[in-house]
């Protein structure tokens, strides 16, 4: 069966990245979806998403329970929020494994603010996002302000980067798999949450943010 073109010109593209950097890949790994094939996500989703995903990030930093509880109000969270973030934002005490998961989010709204071009470029997987940059465009504006800032790219650019993340997070689960390091000092905890985030952004199998599938 010949595949789209669209897929595989974004397949070359990405190789051809991961050949510039030294990111070891296989030529096998299939292609994703096209622009034809997949239903955009509204922008005001996204925006709320980002909005929530900042908050459990904030929360799993240590930011006290009353200061979360009035993001949550501030920005009228409470029905955007999944069940398990529903259920984390509400424990007082929550474990110290719960409280890393979530502060990993911050990678997730990096990724949704690129998308809403809140964000200008995404950098290669290495380095942590600006924490201080993604909180900033929540806590600098009130839900309508920051609803009316965005300006969703297209799925042609989203899905470069979907596709691209796919053949990144092989690349480090085929080092885990080896007992190595990630490749190329890329930061396997980043590129796991830039894949989650953005196969999300594609309805990846059509699958709710808590059950986001990030195969490689």
């Amino acid at each position: 069966m010949d595949l789209p073109k669209e897929a595989t010109d974004r397949k070359s593209r990405s190789l051809a990245i991961l050949a510039s950097e030294s990111v070891p890949y296989i030529s096998h790994l299939p292609v994703i979806e096209t622009s034809a094939e997949v239903q955009p996500r509204a922008e005001e989703e996204i925006a709320y998403r980002t909005l929530s995903l900042l908050t459990v990030a904030l929360k799993g930093e240590g930011l006290e329970q009353h200061l979360v509880d009035g993001i949550v109000r501030k920005h009228g969270l409470t029905s955007h929020l999944t069940p398990n973030e529903s259920v984390f934002i509400a424990n007082p005490n929550p474990s110290e494994r719960d409280r890393i998961q979530f502060a990993w989010r911050y990678e997730c709204a990096w990724v949704l603010l690129w998308a809403l071009r809140y964000v200008e470029k995404l950098d290669r997987p290495d380095e942590v996002c600006d924490v201080a940059r993604a909180v900033g465009t929540m806590a600098e504006r009130t839900t309508p302000e920051f609803l009316s800032d965005t300006n969703q790219r297209s799925i042609d650019e989203i899905l470069d980067a979907a596709d691209l993340i796919y053949r990144y997070h092989w690349a480090v689960v085929n080092a885990r798999m080896k007992g190595q390091p990630p490749p190329a000092k890329l930061d396997g905890g980043i590129v796991q949450e830039r894949h989650y985030a953005l196969n999300w952004l594609i309805r990846y199998m059509d699958q709710d943010w808590d059950d986001i599938s990030t195969d490689t």
